[in-house]
Parts: structure tokens; sequence; C-alpha cells
């Protein structure tokens, strides 16, 4: 366990930032590329050096301005950095990963739909599958909506939207009843008692999307499956995206991080990789100590704090962040 303490601004959240980019190839701050560079710059570098499972990982990712991104794994070029998600493994918190419960449908089901990757990656794409047949059956119902095009050619894309999204649902479920044991008992420990997760949708038809065509000719977009349905995350009987505290919430995603970190060594033999930004700040001093206690011995994980009283355990390192410097 690693702890960075430093003043608001010294630079912790990039340290945390740039290990994600290094190990996942994008920034959970932000998809814009750019804003990853030094002011003045062009470019940037990334470099990190580690073990997984007692072999040595060497990884290097490069950026600049205007241009694709490159990646290195042992010092080996990979065809996109995106390979980097399925070699390995982090998990971050951030303040807005609040959103997960607090926000619209959407965020859960990216969360989900990422939590599904990582757990089965055989069935990552299927996400990307299923939204490409949603888009091309649009596109369709918009050329038919403005004379271009025949109810015929809508008819492929309607069975393959079908077949996929019903997979997704599947997929989905699966993933919330891997998750749902584990987040129980993190989220017990937390002190939210009969916490949940439930899926809040049906898998698509070909009968049912056909039968909603005009419905859909007159949004230009389709209707129903699984782009559409929510997750439900409860405690107490409760949707806590509803009727939960701030507090309530972040617990949940809290637990939700250790419920996946859990099941990643279950499933892929090592743990992954746990990056907690800020985690402390708004957590009792008992709840502090629960999780230091749950994530300690778990592999290795980067928690950020402004001052080091915040984390009731001794960390394996101590990382002192004062502008932008770390030592």
């Amino acid at each position: 366990m690693v702890l960075a303490t430093g003043p608001n601004g010294a630079g912790k959240t990039n340290l945390l930032e740039a290990l994600h980019v290094a190990t996942q190839g994008f920034s959970p701050r932000t998809r814009n590329d750019r804003q990853l560079i030094r002011f003045g710059d062009a470019a940037a570098r990334v470099a990190v050096l580690g073990r997984r499972a007692d072999v040595p990982v060497g990884v290097e990712v490069k950026l600049e301005a205007g241009a694709a991104k490159h990646a290195s794994l042992n010092g080996a070029p990979l065809r996109s950095v995106e390979q980097l998600r399925g070699e390995l493994t982090t998990l971050v918190f951030t303040p807005d990963r609040l959103g997960v419960v607090k926000g619209a449908p959407a965020a859960r089901r990216a969360y989900f739909d990422r939590a599904l990757g990582r757990l089965t990656p055989a069935r990552a794409q299927l996400p990307a599958d299923y939204g490409g047949a949603v888009a091309q059956r649009n596109a369709s119902l918009r050329r038919l909506l403005a004379g271009a095009s025949s109810r015929d050619a809508i008819a492929p894309w309607t069975q393959q939207a079908a077949e996929l999204g019903a997979q997704l649902v599947a997929a989905r479920r699966e993933v919330l009843e891997l998750l749902g044991p584990p987040f129980a008992e993190h989220a017990a420990a937390f002190g939210l008692a009969d916490a949940e997760l439930r899926y809040d949708g049906e898998p698509p038809t070909v009968e049912l999307l056909e039968s909603r065509l005009d419905r859909d000719l007159e949004r230009g977009a389709t209707g129903a499956g699984p782009h559409l349905d929510d997750i439900l995350v409860a405690a107490d009987g409760r949707d806590l995206r509803s009727f939960g505290s701030q507090g309530e919430q972040r617990l949940a995603v809290l637990a939700l991080l250790l419920a996946e970190a859990d099941l990643i060594v279950e499933r892929r033999g090592f743990p992954p990789l746990l990056l907690l930004d800020d985690v402390l700040s708004e957590l009792d001093p008992g709840r502090r100590r629960i999780l230091a206690e749950r994530v300690a011995g778990r592999g290795q994980t980067l928690i950020t704090a402004t001052d080091p009283a915040m984390l009731p355990a001794d960390p394996d390192q101590l990382v002192e962040v004062c502008d932008g410097t770390a030592r």
C-alpha cells in the first residue's frame, strides 16, 4: 500500500492519472489526450516498471499532440494502446466515480460494461458490437424516413440488434450475479445492509423491435434494448441513486470496486492495481480503518490524501508530492 500525500494542487491526482494511462492506455479524467500533455509541450511519455505474479513487467505509453498514442509492453510495441487493458488490470476510484450510483443510467451501463470486459475478456467487444448494430439500425430508420430506403433494409439490423442485445443482457446479468455476493459482503462491512445489484431490463426480440417500428421511425432511433436499460444499486431496500446519502453512494462505489478486485484475483490469478484518489476525506475514522484493512495485502494500492494521518495504518511506502515532484 502506497500513500501519496501533499497539499491540494500539488500533483497527487496527476501521479495517479499517469499510472492509469500507463496501465490502461487512457485517463480516468478525460478522453482528450491533448489534456494529458504539459502546457507548452508537444509530447509526453509515461513509463512504469513492476511485477505481475512475480513476472517483471515494463510498460511505456507515448503521447504526441495530433497523433495516435503508442504503447509497448516489455519492449514489444503493441498494435494499439487498448491491448494494455487485456494485459494489465487497474481499478480506480475518483470523486466523480460517484456518478456510477448517483448519475444517469448511462453511467451505470458504461461502468458494468467495463466490468464485463475485465471479468470476461472474451466478451469485452460485445457492448461495442451491439452499439454498432443499433447505430446501423438507427441510420436505416432515418434513411427510410427521408424516403431514401425501404422497410426491408431495416430488417437485417433489427435481427442483429435483437441477437446481440439478448447476448448483452445475458452477459450483464451474469456479471451482476458474480459481483452481487462480494458487493453485499463489502457493503455490509461498511455499514450498508442488504446491498444488492439488480438488472432493470429485458432482452430485446425481433418481434418487440418490429412491433414498435412506427414509433422508432418517428424518433429516428431504436427505442428498446439494453442501450436504454439500467442497473439498480440498492441497500436496505432503497435505491441508492434516489434515496441514498452521498456518503452511502461513496461506500457503494468502494464496495463495487473491492468486489470486482476479488473476482479478478479469482478469475485471472493476480490482483489488480487499485488507485484510490481522495477516498479518505469523506469517510469517518471507523470506515477509513475498514478500507485500510480491506486493501492491505491484496496487491498494490495507491491512495492519495492531503494528510498522512488520514490513513489509519502504516503504508508500505510514503510518497510526498510537492509542486509536481514526488519523493
